[in-house]
């Protein structure tokens, strides 16, 4: 728990600058309830070339609000930085959810590693913009590092496992269709 207040502090102490503060607070509302994920998944599957990888990032997403805002949230039920040290201006409304794990590191890391493993372009956009909104978590004071460490671990293994199991439950569902 120290390290994380420490790195959190240094952020503070050494990193915030008004650029930051104008630039970070839009970049994570890109990851508001996933939203900018669940619009790619959406656009995906929209397009026959992209169907699958829609189809992934979508359940995979479907999972990592399952596991990680229905279950863990609650179930670790770890306090926000900025509820613990109210001396921080937020730059942002305060969340009233819990802290671990972040949910925006989760849904950005899972769409990530769908994205990086169907298709390199898109993989390398999304990977950059889902390690942008991890650091944004940080900067703006909403979350502990290993809020954010632990969603993108998390984040992994679902992507991983969602690449995996769902296109093998896509090519179940393709071949029924078929038939």
């Amino acid at each position: 728990m120290a390290l994380d207040w420490g790195i959190l502090h240094w952020i503070q102490n050494n990193i915030s600058c008004p650029f930051l503060d104008a630039v970070v607070p839009k970049l994570t509302m890109l990851g508001n309830a996933g939203i900018i994920w669940i619009l790619a998944g959406v656009l995906l599957l929209c397009t026959k070339k992209y169907r699958r990888q829609g189809a992934l990032v979508l359940m995979g997403l479907l999972a990592g609000l399952l596991v990680g805002n229905v279950a863990l949230k609650h179930l670790v039920a770890r306090s926000r930085p900025c509820w613990l040290d109210p001396s921080v201006q937020l730059l942002i409304a305060t969340p009233t959810d819990y802290s671990f794990p972040s949910g925006h590191t989760l849904s950005s890391t899972i769409a990530a590693t769908i994205l990086a493993k169907t298709d390199r372009r898109f993989g390398y956009a999304a990977i950059s913009l889902a390690v942008l909104i991890a650091l944004s978590r940080l900067y703006l004071y909403v979350h502990f590092p290993s809020d954010v460490f632990a969603a993108a671990l998390l984040g992994l293994l679902i992507g991983e496992l969602t690449f995996r199991y769902g296109g093998k439950l896509l090519d179940k569902i393709s071949r029924r269709q078929k038939q």
